[in-house]
């Protein structure tokens, strides 16, 4: 793997709207992502540029990509940090500090490269060396349906704690928590 693991420069907002989008366009999409390509396209440049600044510095969220000696990003993965007490992208609210991790995403021609498992250590490194709020765990959640993310998951050392939330607009469709505790 030639590709440079590093944390997205808010200077970047344009290079992280297209990665995102040409997620939205994936087939497994409507599994994976709580929003549309059209959403996400129809949003303004000043959406994009607020979201790479406030994921590119500060303790609240970074985002990670994976960029090619070509510069082409071919990944990324999205860190958001939630505090005791803090609400979750899903209504609930947090009982221990803990990561959480979003918007995976690893263009088809890379998967299977061991690219995802290194864009997932290195967000991962990041969550655990916060001072402030000390992260006990790393969680994200996995739809019901995705079974292909749920293997690598899995595969890595993450585990079901049986919580599950109904998937937006699904009738009878879950996502699934799934975590890493802090590493002693």
């Amino acid at each position: 793997m030639d590709d440079v693991i590093r944390a997205l420069r808010a200077d970047e907002w344009l290079k992280a709207k297209e990665l995102r989008l040409i997620a939205l366009q994936d087939p497994v999409a409507p599994l994976a992502y709580l929003e549309t390509y059209e959403d996400a396209a129809a949003r303004p440049d000043s959406f994009w540029q607020d979201r790479a600044a406030g994921a590119s510095h500060g303790g609240a969220a970074r985002q990670f990509i994976a960029e090619g000696p070509d510069g082409v990003w071919s990944g990324t993965v999205v860190v958001l940090v939630e505090p005791v007490g803090a609400e979750g992208v899903f209504g609930e609210v947090s009982s221990v500090s803990q990561a959480h991790l979003v918007a995976v995403y690893v263009r088809p021609e890379c998967r299977g490269t061991g690219l995802t498992q290194e864009l997932f250590r290195v967000a991962m490194e990041w969550a655990w060396s916060l001072k402030e709020p000390r992260i006990e765990r790393v969680r994200l959640f996995v739809h019901q349906a995705n079974g292909r993310a749920a293997g690598f998951y899995r595969k890595i050392g993450f585990v079901p704690t049986g919580y599950s939330v109904p998937a937006p607009g699904e009738a009878g469709e879950h996502e699934l928590e799934m975590v890493v505790d802090r590493p002693e």
